[in-house]
């Protein structure tokens, strides 16, 4: 039986998370101040000290969360399944192993289930960013959770 779906819309503003490892920290700096126009006309959110390097070379006011290592990046998980984030830029190390690499995974694979945009390098987040689709209503099918567990809780 197919899963049922249920519209979300992603406002024409929207609420974006900016995360990056250590030694993206730069670049998602320079990449804030490259967009800053674009990034101060909708709200921004980050773990921990992403969010304070931003805040404090940019100017843009980024409401933060935990580090990623301390559980910012589940924090910023838990937002998307409340659907209070809905864009996420988050500029990774694949050459560096990460101490909370299952949480970074988990927030990667819930970005996914709930079909939310994500950018994991600057090319991804220029192309995001400049998008038409930065300045309208969006709306996507997300699964239908509640009636999922419904029926599962039915046949099992």
């Amino acid at each position: 039986m197919p899963q049922k779906s249920v519209t979300w819309t992603i406002g024409k503003q929207k609420n974006i998370a900016l995360i990056a490892h250590d030694s993206q920290k730069p670049v998602i700096i320079q990449w804030c101040e490259e967009h800053k126009d674009i990034l101060k006309e909708h709200f921004l959110y980050g773990t921990g000290t992403t969010a304070r390097m931003i805040t404090d070379r940019t100017g843009l006011p980024v409401r933060g969360y935990n580090s990623g290592p301390l559980g910012g990046d589940l924090q910023i998980g838990a937002k998307i399944v409340e659907g209070r984030i809905d864009f996420v830029i988050f500029f990774s190390d694949p050459l560096t192993a990460q101490p909370h690499d299952p949480d970074v995974k988990a927030l990667l694979r819930i970005a996914q289930v709930y079909d939310i945009p994500i950018a994991n390098n600057k090319a991804t987040a220029d192309f995001l960013i400049t998008s038409a689709l930065m300045q309208t209503e969006y709306d996507h099918e997300v699964v239908d959770f509640k009636s999922a567990v419904a029926q599962r809780a039915q046949t099992l």
